[in-house]
């Protein structure tokens, strides 16, 4: 003879096992959903704010194009300190979102040699090319950036300068890389 009421508190206890995982899952998913859909709206939120970059360039503003990707998880992560970095610098400072995935943007990407994102690329008041940032950056660097930009001083130093008001083109660099001497750890000449 079987006893049943020892099998249904064994079914029942597997029950129970597989509820408080099912629900652990689904508090886990939600908290991640809810965090990647407040990023995206983030995201959205700046690029909607955005000028055009011509405008940005040319309003007597100091400008930071952020070239952004909407499946970007590095994007995602930095969104929200650039809006209350820009909260904080709002009517001092453009900021212009553009999306590597949108064609309309492809000539800046190409001019701007965005090789990663979310890549930040930096213009005095006057429209002029003064550096980029390739990363994440958090609130406080944001902070140093656009006081920097601002104050029309030197950038930080974690960001990359440019050598001039102008860029340096593909070409020239090319030419340049081809003119420095590589060598390598086994070299002794």
């Amino acid at each position: 003879m079987i006893d049943k009421s020892n099998s249904d508190t064994v079914i029942g206890s597997r029950q129970k096992i597989f509820l408080v995982i099912l629900s652990f899952f689904l508090v886990v998913s939600l908290f991640f959903f809810r965090t990647g859909f407040k990023a995206n709206e983030m995201l959205n939120q700046l690029a909607k704010n955005s000028l055009e970059p011509e405008i940005a360039l040319s309003n007597g503003k100091p400008t930071v194009f952020e070239f952004y990707a909407d499946w970007c998880e590095a994007c995602k992560e930095m969104a929200p300190d650039m809006v209350n970095a820009e909260k904080l610098n709002s009517n001092k400072i453009d900021i212009v979102l553009l999306n590597v995935d949108n064609s309309r943007w492809f000539d800046l990407i190409d001019k701007y040699d965005v090789n990663g994102i979310p890549k930040l690329t930096f213009f005095d008041d006057q429209g002029e090319f003064k550096g980029f940032s390739l990363g994440v950056r958090k609130y406080s660097e944001l902070n140093e950036i656009f006081l920097a930009l601002i104050n029309n001083s030197e950038l930080p130093s974690f960001t990359k300068l440019s050598n001039s008001s102008n860029l340096i083109s593909k070409n020239n660099l090319k030419v340049l890389n081809n003119s420095i001497k590589s060598e390598g750890p086994r070299d002794h000449s």
